[in-house]
């Protein structure tokens, strides 16, 4: 049913948790492929993929790149992108399953998971918080909230493209009307993060149709 894509560079300290996440959709069926799209990682983020069964293919030195990559070598019917520093939720599956059942050929849809962050400080909640009034808004989910889409649709919007914030570039095709924003979340390791401030400026120049190679220089 769903092919999992995971860019990676460098990546063995995050790796595991976000492939532990898909153990209980692989044991149901759910995920049929996970595929690692590497960009040249030199530490043992190919070793971890190997033993955990992912099919790896080369990739180039953006995320976009390697994002792009990925896809072509997926070979189920709808595409699951996901960080490597990003977990879902215990059960995302079950969701998952339950919105694909819903989507038909005539009003193709995508999906992405609620934004979290693994600390429990104040910081972290108020990032999470500027990022769910961000998606209610304007349902622009980053590329760390994962992106569920069928490889139709992906494929008829032409993909990722090798550009910067290149989820950004993507959401923005595929649009609005056609975005679901799912209850589970996409639980990511806390790094440092635009404030709620810039957060919420980057949307709105967003809305503006501002490019994404600005927003990124912004960000």
């Amino acid at each position: 049913m769903i092919s999992v894509v995971i860019p990676t560079q460098n990546a063995q300290t995050t790796l595991p948790r976000c492939f532990d996440s898909l153990i209980g959709a692989t044991v149901h069926g759910v995920v049929k492929e996970v595929i690692v799209a590497d960009g040249g990682s030199n530490d043992d983020t190919l070793a971890i993929s190997d033993a955990a069964g992912a099919h790896v293919v080369r990739g180039g030195k953006s995320r976009a790149s390697r994002l792009a990559e990925g896809a072509k070598a997926a070979r189920s019917d709808w595409i699951l992108f996901l960080h490597p520093e990003t977990a879902l939720d215990p059960g995302w599956e079950v969701e998952a399953e339950a919105f694909i059942s819903r989507v038909t050929l005539e009003n193709l849809r995508a999906a992405s998971f609620r934004f979290g962050l693994d600390e429990f400080d104040g910081p972290s909640r108020r990032a999470e918080a500027a990022t769910a009034l961000r998606c209610w808004l304007f349902k622009l989910p980053y590329g760390d909230q994962g992106l569920l889409i069928p490889k139709r649709l992906y494929n008829r919007l032409g993909g990722y493209r090798d550009v910067a914030m290149e989820d950004v570039d993507l959401v923005r095709r595929i649009g609005v009307r056609h975005l679901v924003m799912l209850r589970a979340r996409a639980v990511n390791k806390t790094v440092a993060r635009p404030s709620a401030l810039l957060n919420l400026t980057l949307t709105a120049l967003h809305a503006l149709h501002v490019p994404p190679s600005l927003l990124a220089r912004l960000g």
